[in-house]
């Protein structure tokens, strides 16, 4: 039967369906553990130091060394904020101020020969079909559409949330004592006006409270 079906029709065969990633829908930002208020806005961070916590994307960054952290904005002003001029940094316990990976760092991190390379299954064909090769920058951006922020501008009165992701490999164990999330030149849209600094204190995801639905 295999020979008489076309290498495309054979692809549905071999290749696997993914599921829908979405990630879930955030809560307000004041019913998570770690949250920081300024100015009628709240800031929260959600490590995903457990499986619990972690995103479904198609790639996993948290076991090459890459620590994802959800961050939910709630603007209960009455004025818009933009977070196109924001610093969003990792502050560890020994000071180490790590900025937030890009899309370079996470392909430069998560590229490897076997990654690249596939897998050739020989089916009876002239030339063997080569499944399971990870286009890595491609899922990279596809995970950012999903659970990247969709906006960096927040509506009074609405909450938006996003991925980001920390190269903490070379930090001492564990990464998250006495770490904290420093948010940097987050500003009004209307009046232009900085807020003050946003410095969130990190914690396990396992030791803390879950988020209030």
């Amino acid at each position: 039967m295999l020979r008489r079906l076309t290498p495309a029709l054979l692809l549905l065969f071999i290749l696997p369906a993914h599921a829908e990633r979405k990630p879930k829908p955030p809560l307000p930002a004041a019913q998570y553990p770690m949250h920081i208020t300024h100015d009628g806005v709240t800031i929260a961070a959600e490590p995903g130091d457990t499986k619990e916590t972690r995103p479904d994307t198609r790639l996993d960054y948290y076991s090459h060394g890459l620590l994802p952290i959800r961050v939910i904005v709630t603007n209960d002003s009455t004025e818009p904020v933009n977070l196109d001029d924001a610093r969003i940094h990792f502050i560890a316990a020994d000071d180490t101020d790590l900025p937030a990976a890009t899309s370079d760092d996470l392909d430069r991190r998560l590229s490897t020969i076997k990654a690249a390379t596939g897998t050739k299954i020989p089916i009876g064909l002239p030339i063997p079909i080569t499944v399971g090769k990870k286009d890595i920058p491609k899922k990279i951006k596809q995970d950012d559409d999903d659970f990247g922020f969709k906006t960096t501008t927040i509506a009074p009165h609405t909450t938006v949330a996003g991925y980001l992701y920390y190269d903490t490999q070379d930090l001492p164990t564990p990464v998250l004592t006495k770490a904290y999330l420093q948010l940097r030149q987050v500003r009004f849209s209307t009046s232009k006006r900085v807020i003050e600094n946003f410095e969130i204190p990190l914690h396990s995801s396992s030791e803390a409270s879950p988020a209030k639905p």
